[in-house]
């Protein structure tokens, strides 16, 4: 079960990979623009399953503090994220963004039946690491004229770590409500979007093709499996495990010929994929053994 459910989770930071390649597929729609309508794509497969089986909308009986982790997890994560981008550079404000994985690693010591141990924080470290030499490629350039995006960056970390081990405590919950997470986040966008942005449609049918996969995976399915994931399955391990998701994004962007190899890209290659290795290594294992018992008694 939790092995299954840790690799849910893992499917979630292997759909984010592509989120970089599919927006830039996308053309050149306004930043909230494109959640308002990929969150609304997004959540139209939940409301399908709610209409088809209407019993289901009884597990949307929750308490408030789990809407308001929900929504302030989505909703907050990407707000704080563009805001970040509009008052940084990209590559500075992206690492510091991405110290979630981290924090979610660190900060699962907090959380009720669960041991951090020391290769857990060796590989969260490792995957740092790896990402600090795929966004830094070009160098860093930090400047005190930019705090208000890094101050962003360092909130947007801070607010997808909470949401991830806040949610961990929600496991008696359905994962049902991600859809009306996605749905509440689609309007906060739209109307951000209307407030703070000049509408740009896309420009041919591909683009829209790049829309509706953004809305069906990255910004959709991929919410509901880390749910999913972080509810049930290794926290720890999807905390480094998802160093791999700038990684896979990068050789993903090079394979289309949007990036260039390198060598500092094959040694990040080693870092993420050696640290997260390294942090589910006891799971892979146990379930190896596990696999090994049910066979040997099947005999």
């Amino acid at each position: 079960m939790k092995f299954r459910a840790t690799l849910t989770g893992f499917s979630a930071i292997l759909m984010w990979s592509f989120l970089a390649l599919l927006t830039v597929a996308s053309g050149k729609m306004q930043p909230f623009q494109l959640l308002a309508i990929c969150f609304a794509i997004g959540s139209i497969p939940g409301i399908v399953v709610l209409l088809l089986r209407p019993e289901r909308l009884n597990l949307l009986r929750q308490p408030a503090k789990v809407w308001i982790t929900g929504i302030a997890g989505l909703f907050g994560y990407h707000f704080l994220y563009f805001t970040a981008l509009r008052h940084a550079p990209a590559v500075e404000a992206g690492l510091i963004a991405y110290l979630w994985p981290l924090l979610i690693v660190v900060g699962s010591a907090l959380l009720p039946g669960e041991r951090l141990r020391w290769y857990h924080i060796v590989g969260a470290l490792m995957g740092l690491a790896g990402t600090v030499l795929i966004v830094g490629r070009n160098g860093f350039h930090f400047e005190g004229a930019y705090a208000v995006g890094y101050g962003a960056a360092f909130l947007c970390a801070f607010t997808w770590s909470g949401y991830s081990l806040i949610t961990r405590r929600f496991e008696a919950v359905s994962t049902d409500v991600v859809t009306i997470f996605c749905l509440v986040t689609a309007i906060l966008s739209f109307f951000c979007h209307l407030g703070l942005e000049e509408t740009i449609w896309p420009e041919s049918a591909a683009q829209w093709i790049a829309v509706l996969g953004l809305g069906l995976f990255p910004v959709g399915a991929a919410f509901y499996a880390w749910d999913y994931g972080v509810k049930n399955g290794d926290i720890q391990i999807l905390g480094a495990a998802s160093y791999a998701a700038p990684l896979l994004s990068t050789l993903i962007l090079t394979l289309f010929g949007f990036a260039e190899p390198s060598w500092g890209i094959a040694l990040a290659c080693l870092l993420v994929t050696g640290g997260a290795v390294l942090a589910a290594h006891r799971m892979i294992l146990r379930h190896g053994r596990a696999e090994q018992v049910q066979a040997e008694a099947a005999e």
